[in-house]
């Protein structure tokens, strides 16, 4: 079966699939590897509560990229690939999208200023405060959706390769106590701001940066909100789940807890080099070759799935193994966790290969963004009731219902669509302010048709 599927990937339509997912998988080699190796230190060197802390900042300032990212990580990428042949169109995307979210990042730091006062956990770490927002906002920024869109993963992966282990050997050299809890916040906001310097610099030869107009940015915000209702209501069950529970019961708490997710989430972050290199590829076939597309995400979707099925099974029998040489023996109580978390690999294969391989490329935000929405509610509300009282364990099983939810709605979207008829062409972003009909969209048909 998997040959099959590999069959598919490299008689797909276009160049170099398989070259493009295994330039992504070098880049997560080195975003899991490189978590295995500074983790243990970092572990052993803060201890449960200065590396709780750490978490818990980590936490916030990813659910501060999802604002920044606006959707735009999937927008922008699909919006890209549909328009690779207009150089004018390309560069519309990308400065609307650039100034939108620098927009975004202006008002992600004024709130967290406005904030941070009445937050206890903020309020006493400043210095931890101002490094997850730097290190938020270089992360958001970063058009690594941009290479992705435009099948130029070698660039992405030779960037980000470099700018995180840049950051690791910073960790090895700089941090050798509890008390160098804060040079950890300040260090990992490098990685990022390495990254956007090299990706931007990238880019430029590719097309010309100038000032967007209202319209653009207009278009970009009005373009990417379903998908960051999608994204923002994801984090509330994947990314917010560390700083939920050390708000609701500590950093010694949110200790035990953030290892093993971590560890459960690296491992499905395996299967994301597939997720990412299908996805827009899948978005412009839908419009050029219905089969070709149903052909190539049915084989996404196929390894995507056994290859959470055994991320999981790796988890639960390794649990003990993994915590004792990741974390150390303070850790004991998170092997009970990783456990339960063995089971999060397979449902979250089954939730984005389905949701980001087939229903997304067909257009479906709303249906994928309702069911995130309400999922999301859901785990915030399980967190409320069941952490109080069982703490960690119960986060861990707040988790699991959460994803398990997630999965089901995803599932019975997929079955309610059935086959599609053949999706229509339209972009979102032309050279002209009406968006369908224009002479741009004219042309844009023409030169498809010519290339088809």
């Amino acid at each position: 079966m998997i040959q099959r599927c590999i069959a598919v990937f490299r008689d797909s339509p276009g160049e170099g699939l398989l070259k493009n997912i295994l330039a992504l998988t070098s880049v997560q080699f080195f975003r899991k590897i490189l978590p295995l190796i500074t983790i243990p230190y970092l572990a052993r060197m803060l201890g449960p509560a200065s590396w709780g802390l750490v978490a818990i900042f980590q936490s916030l300032a990813m659910c501060t990229v999802i604002v920044i990212e606006f959707g735009f990580q999937l927008f922008a990428t699909r919006q890209i690939a549909r328009c690779r042949h207009s150089k004018d169109l390309m560069e519309d995307v990308f400065m609307g999208v650039l100034a939108a979210q620098g927009l975004l990042a202006l008002g992600a730091a004024l709130a967290v200023a406005v904030v941070a006062p009445f937050v206890p956990v903020l309020h006493d770490h400043p210095a931890f405060v101002v490094s997850a927002l730097l290190w938020s906002i270089a992360e958001g920024l970063n058009p690594i959706w941009y290479f992705i869109a435009v099948e130029r993963m070698k660039a992405a992966a030779v960037i980000e390769i470099c700018a995180k282990s840049a950051a690791a050997a910073a960790i090895f050299i700089l941090v050798h106590s509890e008390n160098d809890a804060g040079i950890v916040m300040a260090v990992q906001a490098i990685a990022p701001i390495l990254s956007i310097m090299g990706a931007l610099c990238l880019v430029r030869r590719d097309i010309s940066f100038r000032a967007p107009s209202v319209r653009l940015i207009r278009e970009a915000f009005r373009g990417g909100w379903s998908m960051f209702i999608m994204r923002g209501a994801e984090s509330l069950y994947t990314l917010g789940n560390a700083f939920l529970l050390g708000l609701l019961a500590g950093p010694v708490a949110a200790s035990y807890f953030a290892g093993p997710e971590k560890i459960s989430r690296a491992l499905v972050g395996w299967l994301n080099p597939v997720r990412d290199a299908l996805y827009p590829r899948l978005s412009k076939l839908v419009h050029t070759s219905l089969p070709k597309a149903e052909r190539l995400a049915r084989g996404g979707i196929t390894v995507m799935i056994l290859g959470g099925m055994g991320m999981g099974l790796l988890v639960f029998l390794l649990a003990p193994i993994f915590v004792h040489l990741l974390f150390g023996p303070r850790f004991e109580p998170a092997v009970q966790v990783l456990r339960i978390l063995a089971i999060l690999p397979p449902l979250t294969s089954v939730t984005q290969s389905i949701g980001l391989l087939w229903l997304l490329p067909l257009g479906h935000e709303r249906v994928v963004s309702r069911a995130i929405i309400a999922t999301g509610v859901l785990n915030v509300l399980l967190a409320i009731l069941l952490v109080p009282k069982h703490g960690f364990i119960g986060m861990a099983w707040v988790v699991i219902c959460s994803e398990a939810f997630a999965c089901a709605c995803i599932v019975c979207a997929a079955l309610a669509v059935g086959r599609p008829e053949p999706v229509p062409a339209a972009f979102e972003l032309t050279a002209n302010d009406s968006v369908g009909g224009s002479e741009t969209e004219v042309a844009i048909e023409t030169s498809l048709e010519a290339v088809r």
